[in-house]
């Protein structure tokens, strides 16, 4: 059983604990042999991914792909004893330069930014996975997708399940479902295994939906009700769920959703932090029917329910704001609901 700290004094300690391998992992990443190859790892999730990767197998090869353009997360990655490769996912050439390894894990992609710059986002959430699927056709392939392909459900159900067909909101979303698309048609081309990894906001204490709803109930700001309802899970268990998706792939590759199982009202949460800030929470606008939310029954059952509940994500969440800890500095913009980002 997994202890939990009653608290984070310091980024290490919170870096520490997140990348610590959850029980069942190093079982599953046995039944998926071979190196992992992370494409996109400069992202908020991936240096996390790779550190929990060898931690929980300190003498498997794991390669981190990205552009880098912070060259502290690339020696960082080294200094844990991942390999690392520069490389634009744009650039076909150098796509076709990257080893073909047993194993990969997909999390490249564009959102933020993606309206006024439409080209470049289908490019990177379409394109991208045409050229990377084409290459790796005898990986299994974990691919990070978004809950945001699917249509708004009713908030008083569990959520959109994995048959749910893909109707979104806004050119980011669509371009999401592109993604997928691409994705699908390689792994039956080639008969290339692997899962979509419909993953909907996972946090750590320095981002994520709990992050910005407590700093606005800290500085005394309204918290928007436009996207009244979230399923939020913890970032170390976000990663585990997709190492371990890799001795659950699958051909033709299909989709999984990952979250919380929770239904979290927004508006709750925000009660909740302003009673232990000592403070009251102020809102703009009214909750509505539906939301993105998705049903994780498929998760649970392959992986049980997550290792931290929601409940402790709270209390870390409002310690360290109320604390002035670091913050990554990039909303999650969870109150978008028009597919405009």
């Amino acid at each position: 059983m997994t202890v939990m700290p009653e608290c984070f004094e310091n980024v290490a300690e919170l870096e520490e604990f997140m990348t610590r391998p959850v029980p069942g992992l190093a079982e599953d990443l046995a039944k998926a042999p071979g190196t992992i190859t992370i494409l996109g790892i400069g992202g908020k999730m991936g240096p996390s991914l790779a550190r929990m990767a060898k931690r929980a197998d300190p003498d498997r090869r794991i390669i981190g792909v990205a552009r880098f353009s912070d060259e502290t997360v690339r020696q960082d990655l080294e200094d844990a004893g991942i390999e690392t490769v520069a490389c634009d996912l744009l650039d076909d050439a150098a796509v076709r330069q990257l080893e073909v390894t047993e194993n990969v894990i997909f999390m490249a992609g564009m959102k933020f930014g993606a309206s006024g710059n439409e080209p470049l986002t289908w490019a990177m959430n379409s394109h991208v996975p045409a050229l990377v699927a084409s290459h790796f056709t005898t990986s299994r392939i974990v691919a990070f997708s978004t809950a945001c392909v699917y249509p708004f459900v009713d908030v008083r159900h569990q959520g959109a399940t994995e048959d749910v067909l893909p109707t979104p909101q806004g050119e980011y979303a669509n371009s999401c479902v592109g993604r997928e698309r691409l994705f699908q048609y390689f792994s039956e081309k080639h008969n290339t295994p692997g899962r979509l990894f419909r993953l909907s906001y996972a946090i750590d204490m320095r981002y994520g939906v709990l992050h910005d709803v407590a700093q606005a109930v800290l500085k005394g700001e309204p918290v928007s009700l436009a996207m009244g309802h979230v399923n939020i899970i913890w970032q170390g268990d976000a990663n585990a769920c997709a190492l371990r998706c890799l001795a659950h792939a699958e051909a033709p590759m299909t989709p999984i959703n990952i979250s919380g199982p929770e239904v979290t009202s927004i508006r709750s949460v925000a009660e909740l932090f302003a009673r232990k800030f000592g403070k009251k929470a102020l809102f703009e606008g009214e909750e509505g029917a539906t939301a993105w939310l998705v049903n994780t029954n498929e998760q649970q059952h392959l992986f049980g329910y997550p290792s931290v509940p929601l409940a402790k994500l709270i209390d870390w969440t409002a310690d360290w704001v109320e604390r002035g800890q670091a913050s990554l500095g990039k909303p999650t913009h969870f109150e978008v609901n028009d597919g405009n980002y």
